[in-house]
């Protein structure tokens, strides 16, 4: 009941910043086109590695407040555009996930799980805020959701008991592979589409890249769908130990990539 709760408020100030952050679609449209890519390459990856599996959408989501924690550890190392590129995506990334959640696994959503995820996006997004309560609620429940929401949502699903046969299934595996991979190729891929078409963005494709790396990090709203999507404790379980395993290792590429990438001008 608690873990619902907290899962209700994350959602809520995920449809907070849906509202604010995608108002400007015309400047945002490179890291939006790029969520579209790093949402789709992983998933056909999981897939293609682990055909028919019904928690392929736990290779999809960008968890922000792991994704921009790694990035503030690099400080002035990285221009300022890429943290808002970053939470550009992560914000367009979002919105993606409740589509493919409300779309794939309206079906599986109990009525209390539904409130607590749909339900709660769309009441932030919807709710008839000015820009000043706006930008005050983001700014009293951010903090909230980064420091204590979000890390309660992962400890409770460390995967503590885990037998070594997990860490060659192919769930895992696929996971792994899906989001370390995936999310760099479709990232810098779909970018670099929407550039050549047109649109205009500060940083070089090789900070995108790096930004794409750090999109691996994914736990909060795929450990969400995973509760869902899972057919077994033991496949939820392989999910958990994946998405672990993949936001380690995303975070520490991310930062080396980005920590050796110079700055574009």
């Amino acid at each position: 009941m608690v873990i619902d709760v907290l899962i209700a408020i994350f959602f809520f100030l995920v449809g907070l910043e849906i509202k604010h952050g995608l108002k400007d679609v015309k400047s945002a449209i490179v890291p939006i086109v790029a969520a579209l890519g790093g949402m789709i390459f992983p998933a056909l990856i999981f897939l293609a590695i682990n055909p028919g599996s019904h928690v392929w959408a736990t290779a999809m989501p960008t968890d922000i407040a792991l994704a921009i924690g790694v990035l503030a550890l690099l400080g002035k190392r990285v221009k300022p555009q890429v943290r808002i590129f970053l939470l550009t995506l992560a914000i367009a990334d979002d919105l993606f996930s409740l589509v493919v959640l409300g779309i794939f696994y309206g079906d599986d959503l109990h009525p209390e799980k539904a409130l607590a995820t749909l339900g709660a996006a769309a009441l932030g997004a919807l709710l008839p805020l000015t820009k000043s309560q706006l930008n005050k609620a983001i700014k009293v429940l951010s903090p909230i959701s980064t420091y204590f929401i979000v890390p309660v949502i992962i400890a409770v699903n460390i995967p503590l008991n885990i037998d070594l046969a997990s860490f060659t299934s192919q769930t895992t595996i696929a996971l792994v592979i899906a989001r370390g991979i995936g999310k760099i190729i479709g990232i810098a891929l779909f970018a670099w589409i929407a550039i050549k078409l047109g649109a205009k963005t500060h940083l070089h494709i090789k900070e995108i890249a790096g930004i794409g790396a750090l999109a691996g990090m994914g736990m909060t709203v795929s450990l969400v769908i995973a509760e869902i999507a899972a057919k077994s404790q033991t496949e939820l379980n392989e999910v958990r130990l994946g998405l672990f395993i993949s936001a380690i290792l995303s975070g520490l590429v991310g930062y080396i990539w980005l920590k050796r990438t110079p700055a574009s001008k």
